[in-house]
């Protein structure tokens, strides 16, 4: 394991034995080996040219669509929220953003600039980097739409600049160069009304808190819609609001969501998913996709 206190070169935060339960917003999740918060880009390079070949890297953003397991994670995870958090306007209607900005803030600094098309990154409780990996969505836009290029990091700590073409991106998907996080992205956005753009973020806002259990401890939404319809009516039709597992509950308030009711463990909640999934394959015959990401080891004696 790195140690801490034997690397003086690194600029970051690094700490052995991490509770991911603090960087997931479900508060689950067992010790990752290594935990790092890298100064800047540039400390990240160095973190990674430093980490042993045979260690397994892992990114979090604000750990909203991620499921930690209770045996926590064998690896290295590196938390961008700090350091890679640069926003700034580089063309007229061009944003520069950080993997580690949050997808709300970006949405605020483009409507302030006059732009429109980022106003539903508002509704996304994660960072750039996250809502890149999966193309993240909500009230009905999404994410690489708007990508005009993305710089990249390998595992061997070099930067690599891509285009959109690089990449296969459908829904909740995308696939490009393997063993290579983003950094950052530039967002092609149109010039219009800031002040009715922000109207729109207040608006989208106030429906997402109407209509979802923004006050309590989940990862948003945890399938993926089938074509065609939409998981959270499968969920209920299926009699499944307010089914729990443990002090893992399938919400009242919204059947594609999954909440922490106060203490439980990532084994309840994902023995829910499955439990979810299957009742609506036997009822409807309909496979849901699980959009959440669920890693790490299970507790030592789990199922």
């Amino acid at each position: 394991m790195m140690a801490a206190e034997s690397q003086p070169m690194l600029r970051g935060e690094l700490k052995n034995d991490e509770p991911m339960s603090s960087y997931t917003s479900w508060r689950v999740g067992g010790a990752a080996d290594i935990c790092y918060r890298p100064a800047d880009l540039d400390d990240l390079v160095v973190f990674l040219q430093t980490l042993p070949v045979q260690t397994s890297v892992y990114w979090i953003g604000l750990g909203s669509n991620l499921l930690v397991r209770d045996g926590g994670i064998r690896g290295a995870v590196i938390l961008p929220f700090n350091g890679l958090n640069t926003l700034q306007l580089i063309e007229p209607s061009v944003v520069f953003a950080g993997a580690g900005v949050t997808c709300a803030k970006v949405a605020k600094f483009s409507v302030r600039a006059d732009l429109l098309g980022a106003e539903f990154l508002a509704g996304i409780p994660g960072t750039l980097g996250g809502a890149l990996a999966m193309n993240a969505g909500a009230f009905g836009s999404e994410t690489w739409p708007l990508v005009k290029c993305v710089q990249t990091i390998s595992r061997d700590g070099a930067l690599h600049s891509r285009e959109p073409k690089d990449y296969q991106v459908s829904y909740r998907t995308v696939n490009g160069p393997a063993e290579e996080w983003f950094v950052s992205a530039e967002l092609q956005l149109q010039s219009g009304n800031g002040e009715q753009a922000q109207q729109r973020i207040k608006t989208l806002l106030e429906k997402r808190g109407a209509t979802q259990p923004t006050q309590l401890p989940s990862c948003g939404s945890v399938f993926r819609n089938p074509p065609g319809d939409h998981a959270a009516r499968l969920i209920e039709a299926c009699g499944l609001k307010e089914v729990n597992i443990g002090a893992a509950q399938v919400s009242a308030k919204h059947a594609n969501f999954i909440i922490n009711t106060g203490g439980a463990a990532a084994s309840d909640i994902e023995a829910l998913i499955y439990r979810v999934q299957s009742e609506v394959e036997q009822q409807t015959g309909i496979t849901l996709q699980i959009e959440v990401r669920i890693t790490g080891e299970a507790r030592s004696g789990s199922e």
